[in-house]
């Protein structure tokens, strides 16, 4: 079953090239596509140091889509470019929030379309995109995608379109304070992202004496038997894993697909996570809900990019 595959411009016999790039909080993603197939031709990756300002990362975000659409097979045309932000974007593709990336006051699709015609998409709902055309997803109507990495968000996808809400602004999970305990109600509750996010596995562990520079070194030293980093790797898995069973039970998906750095990761994190989220399931319905990685990789969010521009004016008519 490839449900999303009707009557869209990019499963057109024609063959295209659209550029899709990812902007994510550690690094900026890019690949030239060529669809149908959506096969990567050439991929780039750079560090985004986000710290630098929004005007430098749009910079560098334009010199990547410059050079790939200077990949281009000779004779070829490029048909369009997509951009996935780690942001909030709303449903007329403007940036609509500044956590991380602040191109709310930057002419961003206007800059960009000087190389061609650009679209900006949430990256999670990009992501989710790529996989509902050409990876795990494309098995099932209806499946909630999570990525799991610097940050923590998600997407729900139905019969191919992610579902955008009335402002644009799914998929914040993680970002809220979790819930107050009765007994301690003056206290400052941390948020998902800061318990089993990429940095918050590094800060937690560095409490505890550890030393780490990403998440997947916390991964590794629990697979090597460090204690500190098995609690601090199982405690984050366990919280977030509830949080994903709590949305199979108010959002009733055909499957969970897990994606991101962190979300990919083999071992205690992941089984980890599944576990606690199997548990907090209520409804025997869905106790068997498969729980899978997602099959493009670190590649989803940019393959997504690309199919969302190709494909932007019948998906923005939803």
């Amino acid at each position: 079953m490839s449900f999303p595959a009707q009557h869209t411009e990019v499963h057109s016999t024609k063959i295209r090239h659209a550029i899709g790039i990812d902007v994510g909080g550690t690094k900026i993603a890019g690949g030239l596509v060529q669809f149908p197939e959506g096969r990567v031709l050439v991929q780039r990756s750079e560090p985004t140091k986000p710290q630098r300002g929004p005007e430098a990362v749009l910079a560098d975000v334009e010199h990547m889509a410059r050079q790939l659409r200077n990949s281009l097979p000779e004779g070829t045309a490029l048909d369009a470019l997509g951009v996935g932000l780690c942001e909030l974007v709303d449903r007329n593709g403007q940036p609509a929030s500044a956590n991380c990336i602040d191109w709310t006051k930057l002419p961003v699709r206007e800059r960009l379309s000087a190389i061609a015609p650009c679209v900006l998409e949430a990256d999670v709902r990009a992501a989710a995109l790529g996989e509902a055309y050409y990876g795990t997803g494309r098995d099932f109507r209806h499946f909630l995608y999570v990525t799991i990495g610097t940050g923590i968000s998600s997407c729900l996808m139905c019969e191919g379109k992610p579902f955008l809400g009335a402002r644009g602004a799914t998929g914040t999970m993680a970002s809220s304070p979790l819930p107050i305990s009765a007994e301690n109600e003056e206290a400052i509750m941390p948020t998902l992202e800061q318990l089993a996010s990429g940095p918050a596995l590094v800060e937690r562990f560095g409490r505890l004496g550890g030393n780490a520079n990403s998440g997947e070194d916390v991964l590794a030293a629990a697979c090597a038997g460090d204690t500190r980093a098995v609690g601090v790797v199982r405690s984050g898995a366990e919280a977030l894993g509830a949080a994903i069973g709590w949305l199979v039970n108010v959002l009733d998906p055909d499957a969970v697909v897990i994606g991101g750095g962190l979300g990919l990761s083999e071992g205690l994190f992941r089984d980890t996570l599944s576990a606690s989220a199997h548990r907090h399931i209520w409804s025997d319905l869905h106790r068997d809900l498969p729980i899978m990685p997602a099959s493009l990789g670190t590649q989803a969010g940019f393959i997504g990019a690309a199919t969302y521009a190709l494909n932007a004016s019948r998906i923005t008519q939803r």
